[in-house]
């Protein structure tokens, strides 16, 4: 009777978690519709073009039978999936020991240099260079992650400053390393030279550069999960983020736990370098973008910080950022429009515990809401 009543319970709290989420999407679809009525002559092509332009279109004619176009557009979504289940679960495992890590970008950064350093001077078949790329990438990452964690067990350094800090070292050492020891002299550009083919992640659909790193993201989502639930390491890391302070009275290891934390996460980074080197690019250029990385917060704020919910929260937030891109193309609105609309969507989502309960689909229950909330979280930190 006990197990049925907490099977029902639990049945009951995922129904009413899927009703809260899809109020929230409502309300931000129905918000940022408003922003497009607003500054477009066109909205309802300017809002599909948002909602459906990361879909490939499919054509039928007599003469050539099924035609798929817009695949590169879609494989963009794949492509940025992958990269963000990674950076997700990088900044995800230390939010779990409740320490702030913004630290994804510097350890991808280098980790994909490295990758691509070891591809460029480790000659043979492909069963030798890709796992020593490998190996280099997480040992890069797990590294650079180690590093922040360190800093905070050992001095109490606030880990927001040192990964911030960290990151811009980690960009001015990729920029000079390629500048003068990785660069290609016959490139038009300040790159590397181009990674032999042997080094190169197989490509899954053609047109594009989805990979095999495609079959790694629930695995890499399954084994964090996996780590954080099944192991010693991980409940410890689990307790000092809830309790930190019963984790110190019972005598845990609160500083290896935090330490641990952003090594771990730095082995995700280190994944999503290896795809960006030796799946994506191909050759790293100088100019990289930073910032990716803070796309990875966003994916792990999404997931609730639960591991099995970053591949789905990555495709989402993927597809709403190449959706993005299709509104901002083949519509009237400028770039700045489509980043606050995307925002809202993103804001709605996350904050969708305001929608608790039938009562909050009114104006008034909402408001209401709204202050027992903030009542809860004053009374909390009193």
């Amino acid at each position: 009777m006990s197990s049925l009543f907490f099977d029902n319970a639990n049945a009951q709290s995922g129904r009413r978690e899927a009703l809260r989420l899809t109020i929230a999407i409502g309300a931000a679809l129905a918000i940022g519709f408003c922003i497009t009525l607003a500054v477009s002559d066109e909205p309802i092509r300017a809002y599909l073009a948002l909602l459906t332009g990361a879909l490939p279109e499919f054509e039928w004619s007599h003469a050539q039978g099924w035609q798929v176009h817009r695949i590169v557009r879609f494989g963009s979504v794949i492509e940025d999936a992958i990269t963000l289940s990674f950076l997700g679960l990088a900044i995800l495992i230390p939010f779990c020991a409740r320490q702030f890590s913004l630290g994804a970008d510097g350890q991808m950064f280098l980790s994909a240099l490295a990758a691509a350093a070891v591809s460029l001077w480790i000659g043979g078949p492909w069963y030798l260079v890709l796992p020593a790329a490998l190996l280099a990438a997480l040992t890069i990452g797990f590294l650079w992650g180690l590093i922040p964690g360190l800093l905070k067990a050992r001095f109490g350094a606030n880990e927001i400053v040192t990964t911030l800090m960290l990151n811009l070292i980690a960009v001015q050492i990729y920029r000079l390393i390629i500048t003068e020891v990785l660069r290609d002299p016959h490139a038009g550009m300040i790159a590397t030279p181009t990674l032999p083919d042997s080094a190169l992640i197989p490509i899954l659909v053609e047109r594009t550069n989805v990979s095999v790193m495609l079959f790694a993201v629930p695995f890499a989502a399954f084994a964090a999960w996996l780590f954080l639930m099944r192991t010693t390491w991980g409940y410890e890391i689990r307790v000092v983020g809830e309790a930190p302070d019963f984790a110190r009275q019972t005598g845990m290891p609160v500083a290896r736990a935090m330490i641990l934390s952003m090594a771990i996460g730095g082995l995700f980074a280190a994944l999503a370098g290896l795809h960006i080197s030796n799946a994506l690019l191909k050759r790293l250029p100088v100019d990289l973008t930073p910032g990716i990385g803070f796309d990875g917060l966003v994916v792990a704020l999404l997931a609730r910080n639960d591991p099995k919910n970053v591949p789905l929260t990555a495709c989402l937030y993927a597809y709403l950022r190449v959706g993005a891109q299709a509104m901002e193309r083949t519509a009237d609105v400028s770039r700045e429009v489509v980043l606050v609309i995307q925002a809202f969507i993103i804001l709605f989502v996350v904050a969708e515990g305001l929608f608790a309960g039938w009562y909050c689909v009114s104006p008034a229950g909402i408001w209401q809401r709204w202050r027992r909330t903030g009542k809860d979280v004053l009374e909390a930190r009193q």
